[in-house]
């Protein structure tokens, strides 16, 4: 099988705007996206993460540093604001190298984010 590159999305849902929920919050999300998909650290070409505008307390990508993947190129950026979506979220777009298919990629909606994308397996 031939190695691809792939995005691996994910998303997860604060309960409360501090720093160590929200290190607990992005690490278990990011740990299960690695576990479910196979994806080595030296697979990981970057990790793109949004959060809504309701979260000040901490970049979400310190918490993926703190993991050990502070050599992989990390972004942070704001979420677009739309009426009825849904708050305290970090969403986080994972590029990678992978022998997977798009169609076999695991894409993990964790806590309040379940069903943000039941168009895609997970």
């Amino acid at each position: 099988m031939t190695t691809a590159v792939r995005a691996l999305r994910g998303a997860t849902t604060i309960a409360v705007d501090t720093e160590p929920h929200v290190f607990e919050r992005v690490i278990t999300l990011l740990e299960t996206m690695c576990e479910r998909n196979g994806v080595a650290h030296d697979d990981i070409i970057s990790i793109l993460f949004t959060s809504t505008n309701d979260i000040h307390s901490v970049f979400p990508a310190a918490a993926a540093r703190q993991m050990g993947l502070g050599d992989v190129p990390l972004m942070c950026a704001q979420e677009l604001t739309i009426l009825g979506g849904t708050e305290r979220c970090v969403r986080v777009m994972m590029h990678l190298t992978t022998e997977r298919s798009r169609a076999d990629l695991q894409h993990v909606y964790l806590e309040g984010a379940i069903g943000l994308r039941d168009d895609l397996p997970g």
